[in-house]
């Protein structure tokens, strides 16, 4: 159903219309109800309906301000307008405003009946078209999926020219230009020979595979049948080629031996530095799988351990830093044990990936260990492929830890200092200071108080019972009483004083927090 909110400053109307359409049979829910526009604008916004019904005039917010401010903040609400037979400049107005309908008073629930009849139609009508859009686009992209994979699968097999391939890769989008290209081949085994063919383990190796290697840019994973997989990689250097081969073959088969019922049996061809010569490592990876098929060895050659060894992160001296450590010693421990994996990291994204993540989840594993919420201390958890995407130096790698680091150590540092009632109290001091700064936000208190902003929001809310937002709105709001108890100032110059540059917006969350009116407290209100 589609949720219909009314807005009418006469009761008897506005109860009238409430309680005597039948919602239901038009395919409406109705979702709220309120007195004028200032007092609406917060449900509106709280209860997201798709149909506004609104008279025009009303005290302190009237119906076209409220449907300037809806249309421009929740574009597509439906918008029916209630006037009397002499208001045609505001119906003028309201067509300028592209509302939907526009009834005269007095209104029987037949009409409006009828005209909801209509809108919910429309409604449907954007809806089914929306989906449409969303499911071409759905079928466009997988189209353009399939396509990829068979120029891929064409590309390694050598079954299309250089210069074709170059034309087909621009036409579908995928960027195969690179100094060096290497192919590794993938055959997916059952650990016991006797097992029968298990198409959803097979397609759960193929899935995480992807997983792994989909955020690459430079690795293109094909599908060459049920049992084999193709990797195409792209470089900028030889060395970095083969780097990023040996670390994700032995990757490979850590992962899926220890979780799945599979073996994989891999094979890497030799890095070419020309398109035409993909093929060629395409063949050389299938011998090299052929041979470790016929001699039965799954281990790593000693060039891959030796080169996955140097990428592993000393997890054991992360941990004692995140117990034991501060960050004035942060430099000596990057350059310790995190920069020379960051060398490696930023010459290629498996490696940053695999290393980054690490790091990540190490310290959420610390946090959690001493009864922090997770991702409100390092809200870097639920962006990491965001930030490995811009991650491109290692300075950029060095200042994410920093970053990182810094929010568990202050997390461990406030847990011994009297249940954050310093931290607090500073933090309310500087909000005291500097609550009339309409750009006051969450980020310049914990800057303050050296917390992240989500760490901060979380301690503030336990430790006062009220969230930054609404500490800050009543000391904001018990300052516009004052003034307007004791001087003379307008409430639009009240407003620019107590940090609200918009009036309007001021007056909505004055009366939402007293009952009253700027005005009406001036004249009945007391402190």
């Amino acid at each position: 159903m589609y949720k219909v909110f009314l807005v009418e400053d006469e009761i008897v109307t506005r109860e009238g219309i409430r309680d005597n359409v039948n919602w239901q049979a038009v395919g409406f829910e109705f979702c709220g109800e309120a007195p004028d526009g200032e007092m609406a604008l917060s449900l509106i916004e709280a209860t997201h309906p798709d149909v506004l019904i609104t008279d025009i005039k009303m005290p302190f917010m009237d119906g076209l301000q409220l449907s300037r401010i809806v249309r421009k903040r929740m574009p597509q609400v439906k918008i029916i307008i209630l006037s009397g037979h002499d208001e045609f400049n505001y119906a003028q107005e309201a067509v300028k405003l592209g509302v939907t309908e526009y009834l005269l008073k007095p209104i029987s629930a037949r009409d409006l009946h009828q005209t909801l009849t209509a809108v919910a139609r429309q409604l449907d009508d954007e809806r089914h078209a929306q989906e449409n859009v969303q499911q071409l686009k759905a079928q466009i992209e997988d189209n353009r999926l399939l396509q990829t994979e068979k120029f891929l699968l064409k590309l390694v097999t050598g079954t299309i020219s250089s210069s074709e391939a170059v034309e087909e890769s621009r036409r579908l989008g995928v960027d195969i230009i690179a100094a060096d290209y290497q192919v590794i081949v993938i055959k997916i085994e059952l650990c016991h020979h006797h097992d029968q063919a298990d198409f959803q383990e097979y397609q759960h190796v193929r899935q995480t595979l992807a997983e792994l290697v989909d955020p690459n840019p430079d690795v293109f994973l094909i599908n060459k049948s049920l049992e084999e997989l193709v990797l195409l990689l792209k470089g900028t250097t030889t060395a970095q080629l083969e780097q990023e081969t040996n670390f994700l073959t032995k990757l490979l088969r850590e992962q899926f031996t220890a979780k799945t019922r599979c073996v994989l049996l891999i094979g890497a061809g030799r890095p070419h530095q020309r398109i035409g010569d993909i093929p060629l490592s395409f063949a050389e990876a299938i011998a090299s799988l052929e041979q470790a098929a016929a001699s039965g060895k799954q281990t790593p050659s000693d060039a891959e351990a030796d080169e996955a060894d140097l990428l592993k992160l000393d997890k054991s001296a992360l941990e004692n830093f995140l117990k034991f450590g501060v960050m004035a010693d942060f430099e000596s421990f990057f350059s310790a044990y995190l920069a020379p994996l960051s060398h490696s990291a930023v010459q290629s994204y498996l490696i940053k990936n695999y290393i980054f993540i690490d790091i990540v989840l190490t310290t959420a594993k610390f946090v959690h260990h001493l009864g922090g919420i997770v991702d409100e201390v390092i809200p870097e958890i639920n962006m990491v492929e965001t930030l490995l995407m811009n991650i491109k130096t290692v300075t950029q790698i060095k200042e994410e830890a920093r970053r990182i680091f810094a929010s568990a150590l202050a997390f461990r540092d406030t847990l011994a200092n009297d249940n954050y009632i310093t931290t607090i109290q500073q933090a309310k001091e500087f909000i005291a200071a500097h609550f009339d700064q309409s750009d006051l936000s969450l980020n310049d208190i914990a800057a303050q108080v050296n917390l992240s902003p989500s760490h901060l929001s979380a301690v503030f809310s336990r430790e006062t019972g009220e969230t930054f937002k609404e500490y800050l709105t009543r000391l904001r709001v018990d300052r516009a009483k004052e003034l307007l108890k004791t001087t003379n100032l307008k409430a639009f110059e009240i407003s620019n004083q107590v940090g609200y540059t918009d009036p309007h917006y001021f007056s909505v969350v004055f009366k939402k927090s007293t009952g009253m009116s700027p005005t009406q407290f001036k004249l009945h209100g007391h402190l």
